[in-house]
């Protein structure tokens, strides 16, 4: 089948090109001035940062342990600088150590320096791994992370690593040691499971019986786990069609970089391969967005803390009025791709703590609220009631400075992290606790919608989700907004007053954004579960994916009663379900045939679709640092198919002319036959992708 599409694009977009002083910024020629010497708190002494630590959860065997066994030669060295003050060490080529341990994962810490090579590992008897304990040093660098699994299926398991003795570029033989193992204990699925509900109340049994009944995989879906983040998953974007861009907050990692832990990392969406990348400030909290010229910019964080286990540890910098740019890189292997910072000359003009950050439609970004200071609640002494852009914008009297908007004073005290989305005008929709607002920001001129009904409260932390709908010729393109999830807790309720296992809500409330459509207000729809903290995927098929969230509780850490761990919600939502927009009300929602996760998404999931068309599913990290308990740091990666990624897609067969400004191209495609009318959707949605790539 052969049909001729015809396309007309306007290019609004500015593109802006940023000088910054003659500065690169790069892990090799950063390492060691940032990473050693800093002080620990309660200390003026200064100490050198090793990334060996041991989470809750886990437990830590040195390596004069009973447990593990040496053959060939191996030598006991001591120092204060070891764990325990000793470290075993062989250069003889095929001396090996065994360790059996219990649990679902393992580290293995020992030194590296260029006399240091490489070892294989093998877990249960299968060869899983070349480590390489080489780094570019004469000195030592100790306690370092050599090799890592967090995929174990909970049980006994071996680990037995042998010397090469090589390394390339080396005739001598090299170095192997062990200083210490450190075991995720996991739990036994046979005694305790990990998804049982909490037990403060009885909310959750009957919801998640009912949930385990959906299906694991039918009808075209599929769920596969696959892959590790490396650095846990707070921030997630698409920067090509091969990778993703991951972003954490400054904590123990097990992926490393220039000897410590990284906080942020590339994911190679097809080898799974995770490459670290150097930040130097703290990025927990932070919001970010794609410029119109195809730069990220990640904004906004956290100050440095003074605790044994918060980013004082670390020797970062305070990340409130950070600006972290990334640079275009849409290359099979982005080994030059970097975060850039230079933050005595590119910062915010203000603190900013749980901002939101949109692109408008000049291509710049509009950055929107925040609160000035780390903490949970907002409130009016820290609150930060302004938005400012980057880069700067010298109207309404503001000399590139904040720019005062009450919308953010009225929606106090549940106002961060802002919904907000650019519409079809140029204007800007934007949702915060139980408000709305159309905002024209070329005016500095605020109109205020109706209230989310039901006094449902959807940002943090009373989180919820919001898409903007797909815009469709056959209403004429007209925006129309759906929130989903949240809580009616109030907004003023003393945190020891709420509980982990307080309700969620359901509701999704949908808007019309015209003058019809705000008379008639928001129109109500229930999901079939409660969710706080969902995310919500747009598909191609014009479908939303909503995922991850708990049933009960808030966002956060370590504030309500009733904490699993430190975790402010329980009884995770493991099942997703699909809403479809144009389908009647009552009948939108769906699970069935929706594969069942195992795996609890809380505080800080991720969920994104990739160029290839299926969902991938991240993240969850209820605490201060990495954790290994129940709703503990979460590194393994899901991906959700969709039936139609077994199907035939559109192919455009003849080649296409670049666009050109307000121009018109004509473009010539085969249509699959079968299914044409419910994926109807996906086919000019894969037209329009390829388009993308010719524009580029």
């Amino acid at each position: 089948m052969t049909t001729l599409l015809t396309t007309k694009r306007s290019f609004r977009y500015a593109t802006y090109v940023f000088v910054f002083l003659a500065l690169s910024f790069s892990a090799s020629g950063h390492s060691d001035p940032a990473w050693n010497g800093h002080t620990v708190p309660g200390s003026t002494t200064p100490a050198t940062f090793t990334p060996f630590y041991v989470p809750p959860g886990a437990k830590a065997y040195d390596s004069s342990s009973p447990l593990i066994h040496y053959s060939g030669h191996w030598s006991t060295v001591y120092s204060s600088g070891y764990h325990r003050k000793s470290l075993h060490s062989t250069s003889q080529v095929n001396a090996a150590i065994s360790f059996r341990f219990t649990g679902t994962g393992i580290e293995w810490f020992g030194n590296c320096d260029r006399h240091h090579g490489i070892a294989v590992v093998l877990i249960d008897g299968l060869h899983r791994h070349f480590a390489d304990a080489y780094c570019a040093r004469d000195k030592p660098r100790k306690q370092q992370r050599i090799f890592w699994d967090f995929d174990l299926p909970y049980g006994d398991h071996t680990i037995k690593i042998i010397n090469t003795g090589e390394r390339p570029g080396s005739t001598k033989a090299t170095l192997c040691d062990i200083d210490a193992f450190v075991v995720t204990r996991g739990t036994d699925p046979n005694i305790q499971s990990l998804f049982s509900s909490s037990s403060h109340g009885d909310f959750g049994s009957s919801f998640l019986e009912a949930q385990t009944l959906a299906s694991t995989a039918s009808a075209g879906w599929s769920l596969v786990q696959k892959g590790s983040t490396g650095v846990h998953a707070m921030q997630l974007a698409i920067i090509s069609s091969s990778h993703a861009i991951i972003v954490d907050k400054v904590e123990h990692n097990p992926l490393t970089i220039s000897g410590h832990p990284a906080w942020a990392a590339l994911y190679n969406l097809r080898t799974h391969a995770v490459k670290p990348l150097a930040m130097q400030s703290n990025s927990f909290c932070a919001g970010g967005t794609f410029l119109g010229n195809g730069t990220l910019i990640n904004v906004g964080g956290n100050p440095v803390v003074d605790d044994h286990t918060a980013s004082a540890d670390f020797g970062d910098v305070d990340g409130l009025q950070a600006i972290r740019i990334f640079e275009p890189c849409d290359k099979e292997s982005p080994d030059d791709c970097e975060f850039y910072e230079h933050h005595s000359q590119i910062r915010m003009a203000s603190p900013r703590w749980y901002n939101t950050v949109l692109r408008i439609s000049d291509g710049s970004a509009m950055i929107i609220g925040g609160s000035k200071k780390g903490g949970w609640i907002n409130n009016a002494t820290v609150n930060n009631p302004t938005i400012e852009y980057f880069p700067p914008k010298g109207f309404h009297g503001s000399n590139g400075l904040p720019i005062h908007l009450p919308f953010l004073v009225d929606t106090l005290s549940s106002n961060l992290f802002p919904i907000a989305f650019a519409l079809p005008d140029g204007q800007v929709f934007m949702a915060a606790n139980r408000d709305a607002m159309i905002y024209d920001w070329k005016n500095n001129l605020e109109r205020r919608l109706p209230q989310i009904p039901n006094r449902i409260r959807v940002t943090y932390p009373m989180a919820g989700t919001g898409l903007l709908l797909p815009l469709s010729p056959d209403n004429n393109y007209q925006p129309e907004i759906l929130i989903c999830g949240g809580s009616d807790i109030p907004d003023d309720k003393a945190s020891y007053d709420i509980s982990s296992q307080d309700p969620a809500s359901s509701q999704c409330s949908r808007m019309v954004l015209t003058e019809d459509g705000i008379d008639a207000g928001w129109q109500v729809e229930f999901m079939p579960q409660p969710r706080t903290m969902p995310d919500a995927v747009l598909l191609p098929t014009g479908e939303v994916f909503i995922v991850n969230g708990a049933a009960t509780g808030i966002s956060g850490y370590g504030n309500v009663r009733d904490q699993v761990g430190s975790s402010n919600a329980d009884n995770p939502v493991l099942t997703p379900v699909l809403y479809s927009p144009r389908a009647a009300v009552g009948e939108r929602f769906s699970s069935a045939n929706l594969p069942t996760s195992q795996i609890p998404r809380l505080y800080h999931s991720v969920a994104t679709l990739t160029p290839a068309g299926d969902i991938m599913v991240a993240g969850s990290n209820p605490n201060l640092d990495r954790s290994e308990i129940k709703y503990g740091t979460e590194y393994r990666v899901e991906w959700f198919s969709p039936p139609y990624m077994s199907m035939d897609r559109p192919e455009i067969t003849e080649e296409v002319p670049k666009l050109q400004f307000e121009g018109e191209v004509q473009v010539k495609v085969r249509l699959p036959k079968e299914n044409s009318g419910r994926f109807k959707g996906m086919k000019l949605w894969s037209i329009l992708r390829t388009l993308e790539r010719v524009i580029e």
